[in-house]
């Protein structure tokens, strides 16, 4: 059964990445090995949305982007746009070492993931298919 959901940031400043994340964002971490950090989020969700190529994005929500803005600029983190009101919610960006930006949103819908487990919505096609061990 699934249970969660694993990003990865891909870059050439990995400890600077993961320093970033711990420090800035304040994030609870393992440390798994040699400074390795696995970042443990509290919650996730996951979107598909139409496009002409195939690529994938990572962006973090809170419940109150103004006083989460104040906040992380308070500890050093630069936003580079304002915040704009989108369909979907209140939207701004912010930059990591490496040359990454991010999203951050408020979300104007009903965030529904707080539960224990996961939970099929409606019956399957068919039966999972059964994996042969590997050797």
């Amino acid at each position: 059964m699934i249970k969660g959901m694993h990003g990865l940031f891909y870059t050439p400043n990995a400890e600077e990445v993961r320093a970033f994340i711990r420090d800035k964002l304040g994030f609870v971490h393992n440390d798994i090995g040699k400074g390795w950090l696995i970042f443990d989020l509290p919650e996730a969700d996951l979107g598909v949305h139409p496009s002409d190529k195939a690529h994938h994005s990572i962006s973090f929500y809170c419940d109150d982007i103004h006083k989460t803005v104040q906040d992380l600029k308070s500890r050093g983190v630069e936003f580079s746009s304002g915040i704009t009101d989108e369909r979907w919610g209140l939207l701004t960006h912010f930059r990591m070492p490496g040359a990454l930006e991010v999203e951050l949103y408020q979300p104007k819908y009903q965030k529904s993931s707080r539960r224990t487990g996961s939970k099929v919505r409606g019956p399957l096609k068919s039966p999972p298919k059964s994996r042969k061990p590997s050797r």
